[in-house]
């Protein structure tokens, strides 16, 4: 089973109106030399960095290289492995599970997961000097959050193991031969689906042990629970430290999780943290004397930063070490020598590696990390580090995806370029910050513009406001395919980051705390204001899109007003009393959203709901969600388009087959044809280009 523990990311006229002139987006001025603009076609090409594993002596980097295939729309995964020296690359395997490489503690041996035909993924070790690859195990199930024991002879992982179907009755025994109907599917469990994965098999995720040199995989813990996260071992290699909730009502508590220790050798249980909260991501001191991990005290909020702490190996109060960033935090690693950490944190959108000491002195050492996500700017990113305190990480900006790049006096060293050959013959979109003041209370807003090819602020464009979803998330400085595709069209699209996102303090998160949708829309219009004042906008052309949060604030601001000429809510939530009893996260949403069930509050559901406002709504409105949505269910994007439906509003339904919430644009085929629908839409309900 996979318990949800974050926060949920949601991660969005007249009745009747007149016939309105339709025209195209203005066309850019033609493009001297041999640059043309970026289009949907380029999406396949596209090319994307992930898990840069640095090896212990920093001469080489492991990564995951994702492509895609036009042939089968999706994406190819593979190893490669870099020379820090020299950049030079070479793969080590491909295939569709292709992935987690993790350098053993002497940097000899390369452990990683591979899918080799028929069957589930498998944990495989490279011996470096010679090139040998070998299957350690034949694992019945796909392995997850490797780590080597400090010896190197041992490799611990996470795996599900399966459990007796549940049943209800003793039914009819089939005649041999017989043609029946699938048996009844009997659901006993509190967590019993999952966005991504649908209806979740009995079984529990657990803690595995297996020699490094091969042999018979050995199971370490057992129980109604599910035992994991980032693993790692005791300095001594006698335990493995895991993260989990073994509570007999843990379920019920999806921000409930301590640290416990177990013995490679018999099996023994021990847990050494009693968090009011999540502790998670344990490490242990090069000394073994102390244990890092991430969490927060739970104040039962919806919205809360996780922090940097530390906690002596043989017990003791906790202390945190990051109070004073007031930024959430992850990914702890400790130093080589002992006395700092190397954490992940977001501040404004942009994502750094920062060096963390025993006082609680921040020190970063490289900014500007992106994740592995190409259809939207979300903050994102994964590092590692050497001995020496070289930092490999995924680097990304506005004009190129995720990269490989290694910390260096000065700066970055880029180690890849994987889509210079692509994008380098291209005119792309340009992003600059836009600053902004909220008209609810001066609250400073940062956004960002992305211009089309070829723009020139004489002109007058047609402009798309875009919301990120979560809402407790946050947009920065990265590439977006959707963007550069909707820039190529002739709009101007802006985002920003209104109140209730993250990396902007708990203060600011908290803006939103139990009043959401609240005084984010007056954040957002704001940033509207400030787009049309730098005077090359059409404010007789503005539209609005956004995707869960983003698609929820979407439907919320069409009941708000009419200043949008078309919208797009994309998987949104609609009503959040029905909201909370559907989504995959119920267990995180009544309790922390809104304090209470929707039964015992129904007032404050309803008033947050878009679906309340859709009495006043006049805005030609598109609705898209995808069919295997387990987070936003269909059925929430169903009531908006039935509700437009019967008072006569202009709408449409698209529904993706096959995509979850996550997944949403995941194959190039359905996020290029769900742009060229959005823009389609749009330029449906397009006024008269202004003179």
């Amino acid at each position: 089973m996979r318990p949800i523990v974050l926060a949920i990311a949601l991660a969005a006229t007249s009745i009747a109106p007149p016939s309105l002139a339709r025209s195209p987006a203005p066309a850019a001025p033609p493009i001297e030399g041999p640059s043309k603009i970026f289009d949907a076609a380029d999406v396949f090409a596209l090319q994307v960095a992930d898990d840069p594993q640095i090896r212990p002596d920093g001469r080489q980097v492991a990564y995951v290289r994702r492509a895609y295939d036009i042939m089968t729309d999706k994406a190819a995964r593979s190893l490669w492995l870099i020379d820090v020296a020299s950049g030079a690359q070479s793969p080590i395997v491909e295939g569709p599970a292709a992935g987690t490489p993790r350098w053993s503690p002497d940097g000899e041996r390369l452990a990683y997961v591979a899918q080799a035909g028929e069957g589930p993924p498998q944990l495989y070790v490279r011996w470096m000097a010679t090139g040998a690859t070998a299957r350690v195990a034949a694992l019945p199930q796909a392995p997850s959050d490797i780590a080597w024991s400090p010896d190197g002879r041992k490799l611990a992982f996470v795996m599900f193991a399966p459990a007796q179907d549940p049943k209800l009755g003793a039914p009819v025994t089939k005649p041999e031969g017989a043609k029946w109907a699938e048996p009844l599917k009997v659901i006993e469990d509190v967590i019993y689906r999952a966005d991504g994965e649908g209806y979740l098999k009995p079984g529990y995720d657990h803690v595995w042990v297996v020699s490094a040199d091969g042999g018979a995989p050995r199971q370490l813990t057992f129980g109604p629970f599910d035992d994991g996260g980032r693993l790692a071992w005791s300095a001594d290699g006698r335990f493995v430290l895991f993260s989990g909730n073994r509570a007999a009502d843990w379920q019920r508590a999806p921000l409930q999780a301590d640290i416990f220790q177990v013995a490679a050798a018999d099996g023994a249980l021990t847990q050494l943290t009693h968090s009011v909260g999540p502790a998670r991501g344990p490490v242990a001191s090069p000394d073994g004397r102390q244990i890092a991990y991430v969490g927060f005290i739970n104040a039962h909020r919806p919205s809360q930063d996780a922090r940097l702490y530390v906690v002596d190996r043989d017990g003791g109060a906790a202390r945190s070490l990051t109070d004073a960033l007031d930024r959430p935090v992850e990914a702890a690693r400790w130093a080589a020598d002992g006395r700092s950490l190397l954490v992940q944190y977001v501040d404004r959108g942009v994502v750094t590696v920062a060096r963390v000491t025993l006082d609680g002195k921040v020190h970063d050492i490289v900014r500007g990390l992106a994740g592995d996500g190409l259809d939207r700017p979300y903050a994102g990113g994964a590092f590692s580090a050497a001995r020496d305190g070289t930092v490999a990480f995924a680097l990304g900006g506005v004009d190129h995806p995720a990269d490989v790049a290694v910390s260096a006096p000065g700066g970055a060293r880029r180690l890849t370029r994987l889509n210079d050959d692509l994008l380098q013959g291209k005119t792309l979109a340009a992003v600059t910050p836009l600053a902004a003041a909220s008209s609810h209370d001066g609250l400073g807003i940062d956004a960002w513009m992305v211009t089309p090819p070829g723009f020139t602020p004489t002109r007058k464009y047609p402009m798309i406001l875009e919301i990120h979803g979560g809402p407790y998330a946050s947009y920065g400085a990265t590439w977006s395919s959707e963007y550069q595709l909707y820039a190529a069209a002739g709009f101007v699209v802006v985002y920003a980051n209104p109140r209730g996102s993250t990396s902007y303090g708990q203060a600011f998160a908290d803006g939103i705390a139990y009043n959401y949708p609240g005084f984010d829309y007056d954040d957002l219009m704001s940033v509207v204001d400030a787009a049309l004042a730098k005077g090359f906008v059409d404010p007789a052309n503005l539209f609005v899109t956004g995707g869960s949060g983003g698609g929820l604030m979407t439907a919320w601001i069409v009941g708000k007003t009419t200043r949008f000429r078309a919208a797009a809510s994309q998987k949104p939530v609609i009503d959040w009393a029905s909201f909370a009893l559907t989504t995959d996260a119920y267990t995180l949403l009544g309790p922390y959203w809104f304090g209470k069930p929707p039964w015992e509050n129904e007032e404050a559901y309803w008033r947050h709901s878009p679906l309340s406002l859709v009495g006043a709504v006049k805005t030609p409105t598109l609705v898209l969600v995808g069919e295997e949505d387990h987070r936003t269910p269909p059925s929430e994007a169903e009531q908006f388009y039935q509700a437009l439906q019967l008072r006569g509003v202009p709408t449409t339904l698209i529904r993706v087959p096959g995509a979850s919430h996550e997944a949403f644009a995941e194959r190039p085929s359905q996020l290029t044809a769900e742009v060229a629908a959005i823009l389609a839409w749009f330029d449906r309900y397009k006024a008269a280009e202004a003179p």
